[in-house]
């Protein structure tokens, strides 16, 4: 067989294997279904429950509490952050950023300033005052946070039109 013969062959199969493929069908795309924006929406962590105790314990639930955000509202569940250490704040604001220690900031619950050689709450901010009271332990912001929560994002998707209030128990 000569070279000719040769490139012919492998051009004719290459012609008859190109039109044997099957032609790509479309499927119509669907019309997007408008949901109507939600009025209020509520994050909640729960320091060392599992997102599975939500349904082990469902039927102990009062009906306008947990029960009620499982059947009417949206849960994120069996989530995973891989990183070390687990506590509280790196964890929360793991939950809040999508992100990780490393990026978002807060490796800690305290942390070593090394300019000042003092240790600092991780959401420690004597910038600000506490509102309805005298004490110190409202002094608190996401001033050390490097990237958006969920929040920031809210809130410049909506033009601003959002409310964001943060209530924490500690």
């Amino acid at each position: 067989m000569t070279i000719k013969n040769l490139l012919l062959l492998v051009f004719a199969a290459a012609t008859v294997s190109a039109s044997a493929q099957t032609k790509k069908t479309t499927t119509p795309t669907p019309t997007a279904t408008k949901l109507p924006r939600p009025k209020l929406v509520i994050g909640i962590v729960v320091d060392q429950m599992r997102w599975d105790y939500l349904y082990r314990y469902y039927d102990r639930y009062q009906s306008g509490g947990f029960k009620r955000m499982l059947n009417e509202g949206f849960t994120c569940e069996n989530t995973n952050v891989d990183y070390v250490p687990t506590v509280t704040a790196p964890g929360h604001t793991c939950v809040y950023t999508g992100s990780v220690p490393a990026i978002h900031g807060i490796a800690g619950n305290d942390f070593l300033v090394q300019a000042t050689g003092k240790y600092l709450y991780c959401a420690g901010d004597t910038s600000v005052q506490t509102l309805g009271s005298t004490s110190k332990a409202g002094q608190m912001s996401p001033r050390n946070l490097l990237v958006s929560t969920v929040t920031d994002e809210l809130r410049l998707a909506t033009n601003f039109r959002s409310k964001v209030i943060g209530i924490a128990i500690k």
